[in-house]
């Protein structure tokens, strides 16, 4: 990130002004909000044709050495030791009382295991990880300047990713990856996303992004392709209620409370933050993050007060949208448990005015 407050200007940023794209700083970078066609047309795009998300300022972590995976293992909360070769596994990372450090994802590869992290928390992460690497067996390296990654996401990204890869894309399952040539390149497919719609990220050393960028270009542009920019980003994810650092979940919740217990795997064994994570399970925690849908036009956003029907505050959003998929304004926030029932209704107070939402089942959008 840069010292002299400037944000980094990563390599396609011209391809993005060029676009239409309306720049702005996020996490120290300089991105894509939205672009000519606007965040409504992004998103659609994305849910029923194919749209290209560039997240090159995602910071990639290479750990190696003959105890890579048992390090990494006892430093995040899912169980990294059972992943297979080219397996992806989604996981939190997470302080001594619980607390997300971040979430992330923990990639095993044939000569290294590599960690993807958030933007916004690329130093704080690789210190904290740098200050818990044994004296030997482990190398840990920040490759984030190193990278580029785009993310093809939508019903026809398979269709379009093929054209321009030896990969076969089809055989790759959901949360796995394969090493392969990408526009000639050697990079990585992998079939991830932040989106619920059938997706690849491809994973490209930084020098040859523009070399697969025109590739993808040339064969997205008749198929319908469309830049997504940060605003549809949101938009899809909280669909998906996937959670977002910063938001749903941060220093101050776990895993429990953030309805995320589905990545700590407890009987693993010993790994940072298990004693608290335990705790928070097994005496209840007192808040969860629930999803809800708001009556009439209004759009919820972070930090608004949650109230019961009597006007006490019972908890406060986590993030909102208008659902370009529902048409509806959705949100997500920090409830008490005795008022976190499915059909209850809640008041979020938006612009001081007391609107109705109810607590629905979640995700928002249902995916097969």
């Amino acid at each position: 990130m840069s010292n002299h407050g400037e944000p980094i200007k990563l390599a396609l940023s011209e391809q993005h002004t060029a676009l239409g794209g309306k720049m702005v700083d996020f996490a120290g970078f300089l991105m894509p909000v939205n672009y000519a066609k606007g965040i409504l047309s992004e998103h659609h795009a994305v849910r029923k044709g194919v749209g290209v998300f560039d997240v090159s300022h995602m910071g990639e972590f290479e750990v190696t050495g003959p105890k890579a995976l048992s390090w990494v293992n006892s430093m995040v909360t899912n169980n990294a030791e059972t992943l297979g070769l080219n397996q992806v596994m989604y996981s939190g990372l997470c302080y001594p009382d619980g607390g997300f450090v971040d979430d992330l994802l923990v990639y095993r590869l044939a000569d290294k295991v590599m960690l993807v992290v958030n933007a916004s928390n690329i130093k704080k992460d690789f210190a904290w990880l740098k200050a818990h690497v044994p004296a030997e067996g482990v190398k840990l390296v920040d490759k984030s300047d190193t990278f580029s990654l785009l993310a093809v996401q939508g019903p026809k990204a398979a269709e379009l990713v093929q054209k321009f890869t030896d990969v076969k894309v089809s055989d790759i399952k959901y949360y796995w990856c394969q090493p392969g040539k990408i526009a000639g390149i050697t990079g990585i497919v992998s079939r991830t996303g932040y989106t619920g719609e059938l997706g690849y990220e491809l994973y490209i050393p930084v020098e040859h992004t523009m070399t697969v960028w025109n590739e993808l270009w040339k064969h997205g542009k008749v198929m319908g392709l469309e830049p997504i920019g940060l605003g549809a980003r949101d938009s899809l994810r909280l669909e998906m209620k996937f959670a977002l650092y910063g938001h749903e979940i941060d220093a101050s919740h776990n895993p429990i409370e953030a309805g995320l217990s589905w990545i700590v795997k407890l009987n693993k064994g010993d790994f940072m933050g298990r004693d608290a994570i335990l705790k928070a399970k097994l005496e209840t925690t007192p808040r969860v993050n629930v999803g809800f849908i708001v009556e009439g036009r209004a759009v919820p956003r972070q930090g608004m007060e949650i109230r019961c029907t009597d006007g006490v505050k019972i908890g406060i959003t986590t993030s909102g949208i208008w659902s370009p998929t529902l048409d509806k304004g959705i949100g997500t926030g920090y409830v008490k448990v005795e008022d976190s029932a499915i059909g209850n209704e809640i008041h979020i107070m938006i612009r001081d005015r007391a609107v109705v939402a109810k607590i629905v089942e979640t995700p928002f959008v249902k995916k097969d």
